[in-house]
């Protein structure tokens, strides 16, 4: 069993899809003695990384674009549609990612300050608009940031 486990091991660094089948199989089987363990729990740790990592980016994408709607006043009458389509979709996945898994809420919660500015260098490149445009503490919290309804109000 052992040398069983030890060649799952270095099919784990020499093709990984097939790790992944060959553990399914295994498992299946209930054959535990001949599972990764080591590399198996890595994945399912880095499954809580990835949902994290893609919470933050969408949250991220989704006040660059809030905060292109409220200050980039150059483009509005152009952009709107798209951004509102951004916005919209960007709110519809995290949605959904938070329904799969609502404990990673407090996750979000915690991210926002650092996702808002991340947002605003976004939105900055992106419009040429001095990042001193945007101000300091996020433009919402995170229920009106999700909120399908809430938009900011345009500045003038």
């Amino acid at each position: 069993m052992q040398q069983l486990s030890e060649s799952l091991k270095s099919l784990y660094d020499t093709d990984y899809n097939l790790w992944v089948l060959e553990t399914v199989k295994h498992l299946k089987k209930g054959d535990f003695e001949a599972v990764d363990l080591e590399n198996l729990i890595e994945e399912v740790l880095d499954l809580s990384k990835r949902d994290k990592r893609k919470l933050a980016s969408l949250l991220t994408l989704l006040f660059e674009h809030l905060l292109m709607w409220q200050y980039w006043e150059a483009e509005t009458e152009r952009n709107r549609g798209h951004w509102e389509r951004e916005i919209t979709n960007f709110r519809l996945q995290i949605v959904r990612l938070l329904e799969d898994s609502p404990s990673l809420r407090n996750y979000l919660d915690d991210q926002l300050s650092q996702c808002y500015q991340d947002g605003c260098k976004l939105a900055s490149r992106h419009s040429q608009l001095p990042l001193e445009t945007f101000p300091e503490k996020a433009i919402a919290n995170l229920d009106q940031v999700l909120d399908e309804n809430w938009f900011p109000r345009v500045s003038k």
